[in-house]
C-alpha cells in the first residue's frame, strides 16, 4: 500500500490522553498548498516581525529544547523513516554546522511590547552549543488515537511532560513537546483541514506547556508541504517541523511572541525551502522572515 493511500486508510484505537485545556485557535498553520502567495522573500517587503508582550516568560524560549513524542504502538510501521529522520535533524541543528538556527538568536524577550530590534536588550535566544533534542519517547503502550482531537493531542504533551520528568513550570519554559503521529492517522482531521501541522499551548498541572501537532506528512506523498521537488518523500515534514520549531522558539505561548503582518516567522517564509547540509545529514529547512535581513532567509 502507498503512503499516500495509508493516509486514507486510517487506523481504529483511540487511546485517552491526560486532561489538559488548549487554546482555542492554533497558530503557525503551514498549509498544505505550496508556495504561498501572500509571502514575499524580498528586501523592502514591510514584514517586519515585532514583539506582543514585554513578559519575561513565554515571548520565546532563550534556550530551545525540543522532547520529539512518537505517539502509539503504531510506530512499529514507519514507512518513510520518520522516526530516525527527525532524530537525525534535531541532533545537527547546533554550533558551527548550523547556520540556519543562527536566525532566530536576533529575537528576544524582556523588552517593550512593539519592539522590532532588540539589540542588546532583553534575553536573547541563544544558538545551541549541543543538540537541542533533549529526549525521545515512543508512546506505545497503546495505539494512538485514529482520529485525536486537539485536547487529546494536547493531553499527549502533558503526558510527555511527566514522562520526561518536566512537571514544574521552571523546565517547561523552554521544553517544546512535538507530538508526531503514525502514518494512517489523523490528527485534529489532518489532512481534510489543509494543514501540514501547527503549533499551540495548553494548561496543565506542569504549568503551561508548548507543543506541537505533527502528522505523518509523507502519507501526502513526495513534494507535498514543501517547495522543493526533490522526490524526497521526507523533505515536506522536514520543513513543516523546521517551519514550527522556529515558530514556538520565536512565539513560544502564543501570541505574544514575535508577529508581523504576515504572522509568525516561518508563516512569512512558506514558499523558501532548502535543502542544507548538517553535521547529521543534510535535510530540507524552511526559510525564516530576518528582521535583520528585512527579507527570508535560510541563514542567519
Amino acid at each position: 500500500m502507498s503512503l499516500a493511500a495509508l493516509g486514507a486508510a486510517g487506523f481504529a484505537g483511540g487511546a485517552n490522553a491526560a486532561p489538559a485545556a488548549p487554546v482555542a485557535a492554533h497558530h503557525g498553520v503551514k498549509p498544505i498548498t505550496k508556495g504561498a502567495v501572500h509571502v514575499a522573500t524580498t528586501a523592502g517587503s514591510r514584514n517586519t516581525l515585532t514583539v506582543r508582550s514585554n513578559g519575561t516568560q513565554g515571548v520565546v524560549s532563550p534556550t530551545p529544547q525540543v522532547y520529539l513524542v512518537f505517539w502509539g504502538s503504531q510506530w512499529s510501521n514507519d514507512p518513510a523513516g520518520v522516526a530516525p529522520d527527525l532524530q537525525n535533524m534535531f541532533k545537527g541543528l547546533y554550533g558551527s554546522a548550523d547556520t540556519w538556527g543562527t536566525i532566530l538568536t536576533q529575537y528576544c524577550e524582556g523588552v517593550a511590547s512593539g519592539t522590532s530590534n532588540c539589540g542588546t536588550s532583553g534575553t536573547h535566544i541563544t544558538h545551541p552549543a549541543t543538540s537541542p533534542l533533549a529526549g525521545v519517547w515512543f508512546d506505545n503502550a497503546a495505539a494512538a488515537p485514529s482520529s485525536a482531537t486537539t485536547s487529546q493531542i494536547a493531553g499527549e504533551a502533558a503526558n510527555a511532560a511527566a514522562h520526561f520528568g518536566n512537571t514544574t513550570q521552571a523546565p517547561n519554559l523552554n521544553a517544546q513537546y512535538v507530538v508526531v503521529s503514525p502514518t494512517g492517522t489523523h490528527p485534529d482531521n489532518f489532512p481534510s483541514s489543509n494543514f501540514c501541522a501547527w503549533h499551540d499551548k495548553t494548561s496543565s498541572s506542569y504549568g503551561t506547556l508548548a507543543y506541537t501537532n505533527l502528522p505523518y506528512v509523507p502519507d501526502l506523498g513526495v513534494d507535498a508541504c514543501t517547495t522543493l521537488t526533490d522526490g524526497r518523500m521526507l523533505s515536506g515534514i522536514e520543513s513543516t517541523e523546521t517551519h514550527e520549531y522556529a515558530e514556538t522558539v520565536t512565539d513560544f505561548w502564543p501570541s505574544i511572541g514575535w508577529n508581523g503582518r504576515n504572522g509568525e516567522i516561518g508563516d512569512e517564509c512558506e514558499n523558501m525551502d532548502a535543502f542544507v547540509p548538517l553535521s547529521t545529514g543534510s535535510f530540507d529547512l524552511q526559510g525564516l522572515w530576518s528582521n535583520k535581513a528585512n527579507a527570508c532567509v535560510t541563514k542567519g
